[in-house]
């Protein structure tokens, strides 16, 4: 219990905290060049956030299925697509989707 003898006037109740250092998105950019970047993310429009989100979404899954491809040269178009539907989706969501992909890893 605090009694109120027990407080000096002007004196802050809580010690002085120190901000967080703040890190860099990415380990190999600097801060002024991450902090140019949010900047310029900062002035773009919705409509811009959202077709460079979207173009982005689009690489991630053409690089996914360029990866199952390079794994599974050999496999039919059809093996390709589960195979893909398996990583992006999880195992059991993928099979119960696409039955016939059951027996892939």
């Amino acid at each position: 219990m605090i009694r109120s003898r027990d407080l000096v006037i002007g004196e802050p109740y809580n010690p002085v905290v120190e901000p967080p250092v703040r890190r860099p998105l990415a380990d190999d950019t600097p801060l002024e060049i991450e902090q140019v970047q949010i900047d310029i993310w900062r002035r773009m429009s919705q409509e811009e956030k959202a077709q460079l989100v979207a173009s982005l979404c689009r690489g991630v899954l053409e690089a996914a299925a360029e990866g199952v491809r390079w794994r599974h040269p050999h496999a039919s178009p059809r093996e390709q697509f589960l195979r893909l539907a398996i990583l992006r989706l999880g195992h059991d969501l993928a099979v119960e989707a696409f039955p016939d992909g059951a027996s892939l890893q």
